[in-house]
């Protein structure tokens, strides 16, 4: 959690309304699923600061493209869009060198970084276009807000089929289980700076969610608000912190801690904008200081105790309607089957990521 120190807990208790969640929908929730690699552009069209703008206006055209990097030597140094080309045209200077009307300062994007914080740096920056680089730095490809509509379309048309044989599989398992109460308990470990592994306890979590029979609306508001509390984690923590969430039939607890620096001014913290993420994670696209608002939005009850130098306990509940609860709450037959089906679901995920080099 970035920040320093509070006079003492804050808490702020609500109901999110039916209109409120129904805002959660499933285009969102794949923002924070897909990874900028998986809808970008690549190989990407670029041209050198020694190109003329009139070779420039021939590439935009031939290629359909509205903007392309600038590449010296293996390195990005710049970028030039169509905004640059009418530029030159007004100025009757197409013989110049793109290096006369290129943008130098380019705001990039890692490929392991999900489209959710592309979309961030689209609000913030304004800008159409941002290369995509490797974890060298290294230009791999370029996304657009194009790019991200057609990345979403194709997943949504993937995902229902598969999600459902998953669920399948995982509702026969562990039927005979029978215990007077029983809760699902999920941890993960999270290290500080590890933006490659970034959202993968979120994932994991609503994957576990949708399996034991949460309606999506639910599985979509705890991956959200668990993805925020997981950044926050990997950006503002000295040594990480660990997620553990405890999952019954009625309510859903979910809860972060770690051990520094703490939060100086927690009003301040849940300002929109508000960041005090260093310039170099910026630079990642991360660090918008949107994460507790997104936090809020999505929760029933958000409870925040920090102290500087010592650490942060965030603390997130969700309350089920009749309805909307896991199971029977007095047939726990069913809940405890649904619940062994988790965390063997949880299980093959640890797995899944044991074996990603």
């Amino acid at each position: 959690m970035n920040g320093a120190m509070s006079e003492g807990p804050i808490r702020t208790d609500r109901v999110i309304t039916d209109g409120a969640a129904g805002l959660i929908t499933r285009v969102e929730e794949l923002a924070y699923e897909l990874k900028v690699h998986e809808v970008m552009t690549s190989p990407v069209k670029t041209v050198t600061p020694d190109m003329r703008m009139s070779e420039v206006l021939v590439l935009f055209r031939d290629a359909k493209v509205s903007g392309a990097p600038v590449v010296a030597h293996g390195d990005l140094v710049g970028i030039v869009s169509i905004a640059d080309l009418i530029r030159a045209l007004q100025e009757n200077n197409t013989d110049a060198a793109v290096s006369e009307y290129m943008t130098m300062q380019v705001t990039t994007l890692e490929a392991s970084s999900p489209v959710i914080e592309a979309l961030k740096l689209f609000k913030t920056t304004r800008v159409g276009r941002l290369p995509v680089v490797d974890q060298a730095g290294k230009l791999v490809g370029i996304i657009t807000k194009g790019d991200i509509t057609r990345g979403v379309l194709r997943a949504l048309e993937n995902d229902y089929q598969e999600e459902e044989v998953r669920k399948y599989r995982a509702s026969h398992l562990f039927e005979d289980i029978v215990s007077d109460r029983t809760s699902l308990i999920l941890r993960y470990r999270i290290k500080q700076g590890d933006f490659a592994h970034g959202g993968n306890a979120s994932s994991h979590i609503k994957r576990a969610l949708l399996r034991l029979g949460a309606s999506p609306q639910i599985a979509r508001r705890c991956g959200i608000a668990i993805y925020e509390a997981e950044m926050n984690l990997i950006i503002h923590t000295t040594n990480g912190g660990t997620i553990r969430v405890e999952i019954e039939p009625h309510q859903i607890l979910m809860e972060t801690i770690d051990d520094g620096p703490g939060i100086e001014d927690i009003d301040l913290a849940m300002t929109p904008g508000y960041s005090t993420a260093p310039d170099s994670v910026r630079e990642l696209g991360f660090g918008a200081g949107m994460g507790l608002k997104n936090i809020q939005r999505c929760v029933d009850d958000m409870y925040i105790d920090s102290t500087v130098g010592r650490g942060t306990r965030l603390e997130m509940r969700i309350f089920m309607k009749p309805e909307e609860q896991l199971g029977d709450a007095n047939s726990t037959g069913e809940w405890a089957a649904r619940a062994g089906a988790a965390r063997a679901a949880a299980r093959e995920a640890a797995r899944e990521k044991e074996t990603i080099p």
